[in-house]
C-alpha cells in the first residue's frame, strides 16, 4: 500500500513540474509576443529601447508576485509610449512563473 501512495506522489509531482514548466514556457512566449519590441525578456540581451527596464532585473525594483493585480487589472505606467495590457488568470500566472525563473539573483 505504501508503494502505491509513493508512486502516486511521485506521478503526481512529475506531472507538477511539466506543468510549472508549461507555464514558463507560455509567460515567455506572451511577454516575448507583448513586449520584446521594447524590452529585454530573456536572461540575457538588451532591449530595443533604452528606457525600458530588461525583465530579468525587476525583482530588484519590485516583488515579483506584486506585479500579479497590475497583469490582470490593466498595467499602465507613466510614460506614454507603452501600451495599456491586461491578461487573463492564467496568462498572469504563466507571466509570473517565467519572470520568476530569470530574475537576476
Amino acid at each position: 500500500m505504501r508503494f502505491v501512495f509513493a508512486a502516486l506522489f511521485c506521478f503526481a509531482a512529475a506531472g507538477y513540474a511539466v506543468a510549472a514548466d508549461g507555464d514558463v514556457k507560455r509567460g515567455e512566449t506572451l511577454l516575448t509576443r507583448h513586449c520584446a519590441t521594447c524590452h529585454a525578456v530573456g536572461r540575457v540581451g538588451a532591449g530595443l529601447n533604452p528606457q525600458a527596464p530588461p525583465f530579468r532585473s525587476l525583482g530588484t525594483r519590485y516583488p515579483i508576485d506584486a506585479l500579479e493585480e497590475a497583469l490582470g487589472e490593466g498595467l499602465m505606467t507613466g510614460h506614454p509610449d507603452m501600451p495599456e495590457f491586461q491578461f487573463s488568470a492564467p496568462d498572469v500566472g504563466a507571466i509570473i512563473a517565467y519572470l520568476k525563473s530569470i530574475q537576476q539573483r
